[in-house]
C-alpha cells in the first residue's frame, strides 16, 4: 500500500500546492484506489508542507504547480513530485497509476508569493 496526495480544491487538482485548501490522500494498492481522505491545509510556511505530508506516509504528490523549495524537500524525503496535473483529483491519480500522467516540471515563479516559491 502507498499513499498519493493531491493538492486539492474540492475534488479538483489545484494550481498552487502551498495555498490549496487541502489535500486528498489516496491509499492505493497496485493500480487500485483503496481509500480516500481529505486533510485540510494546516498553513503555508516555507518547508512545512512537504514534511507534513511525508510524515503521513505520502510517497507521491500531484499538483498543478509547486515552488522549487517544496520540490527539493519532497525529493530529499523520497516523495515523487508530479506537477502539471489538472482536473478531477481521482482521475489524475488513476492516470498516474496507469502511467498516463507525467510531470511537466511546472515550477511556480509568477504569483503573489513569488519570494516564498524561490526559497
Amino acid at each position: 500500500m502507498k499513499k498519493i496526495a493531491v493538492a486539492a480544491e474540492g475534488k479538483n487538482v489545484t494550481e498552487h500546492f502551498g495555498h490549496c485548501p487541502g489535500f486528498l490522500i489516496y491509499t492505493v494498492e497496485g493500480t487500485q484506489i483503496q481509500g480516500e481522505e481529505f486533510i485540510p491545509n494546516p498553513g503555508h510556511k516555507p518547508g512545512f508542507l512537504p514534511n507534513f505530508l511525508a510524515d503521513r506516509g505520502v510517497s507521491v504528490i500531484l499538483s498543478g504547480g509547486m515552488g522549487q523549495g517544496a520540490i527539493e524537500i519532497f525529493n530529499e524525503r523520497g516523495v515523487d513530485v508530479i506537477t502539471g496535473a489538472t482536473g478531477d483529483a481521482k482521475t489524475a491519480v488513476l492516470k498516474f497509476l496507469n502511467g498516463e500522467l507525467k510531470s511537466t516540471g511546472s515550477v511556480c515563479h509568477q504569483h503573489q508569493h513569488h519570494d516564498e516559491c524561490e526559497k
